[in-house]
């Protein structure tokens, strides 16, 4: 068991305190607005409502789930976390919410993530959308169960990463260190394209770095135009769409 901090319930937070506190962790989770706004649904399983503050006090695992924009709220509250505590990250950069100039200009983002908190971290659960990630996970050993890659600087982090991606019913798959993390963000072929552990390795060989950020914007205005900003179909069509453009 392990005392797990998030920060952010939308949706992959919600489903991550439902499914971590389900297989046994002591979850705590954190949105914004204050411990009293946090739906009941998200603490279903046994997860408890906290604030940002308690949340991530006396914990072996915090796990930011919130768009960049939202990082600064919480900055003084990560970067003062001991270094023993894993610090995992689920977010991706899309310009359309804001421009981020270093990442922009080239910045592997999940090192920007790092170098912003000042502190290490891992990159994990950022490569499937929200209802695949909410509907598809299996029990271990299932033939066709769904990987996805995590990435970070720390061995020992990116090992507790890849349990924590077990509990959750999908296998985790040791990317290495964020200087190659650039091979899960949005457009690369691992993602929201749901695949098995095999394929995971040659797919994150196959990225091509430059080829991404189009890949990323096409896609995200694929989805607004066939289905309104913001807005996502069911899981299959994700899946169907993100592989065709990606891979």
């Amino acid at each position: 068991m392990k005392k797990i901090g998030i920060l952010g319930a939308g949706t992959i937070g919600t489903t991550l305190a439902r499914k971590l506190a389900a297989a046994g962790h002591d979850v705590k989770v954190a949105n914004s607005r204050g411990p009293e706004t946090i739906a009941t649904e998200v603490l279903e399983t046994g997860a408890s409502a906290a604030t940002a503050e308690d949340a991530v006090s006396n914990v072996d695992v915090v796990i930011l789930s919130m768009p960049h924009t939202g990082f600064e709220k919480v900055r003084h509250l990560v970067a003062a976390l001991p270094q023993q505590t894993v610090v995992i990250d689920t977010s991706n950069y899309f310009p359309q919410r804001g421009l981020n100039p270093a990442i922009e200009a080239g910045q592997v983002e999940s090192e920007w993530v790092q170098d912003y908190f000042g502190r290490p971290i891992v990159k994990a659960w950022n490569a499937i959308g929200a209802l695949p990630f909410a509907e598809n996970g299996q029990v271990k050993g299932q033939p066709n169960r769904v990987a996805l890659p995590i990435a970070g600087d720390r061995a020992s982090d990116r090992k507790v990463a890849i349990a924590l991606m077990d509990d959750t019913g999908f296998d985790g798959y040791d990317a290495g260190t964020l200087a190659n993390s650039w091979r899960q963000q949005p457009g690369s072929p691992v993602y929201c394209t749901n695949l098995s552990y095999d394929e995971i390795g040659p797919a994150l060989a196959a990225a091509e770095r430059e080829r991404l950020p189009k890949r990323r914007d096409l896609s995200v205005a694929i989805f607004a135009e066939r289905f309104g900003p913001g807005m996502n179909p069911d899981a299959e069509t994700i899946i169907r769409i993100s592989r065709a453009l990606q891979m």
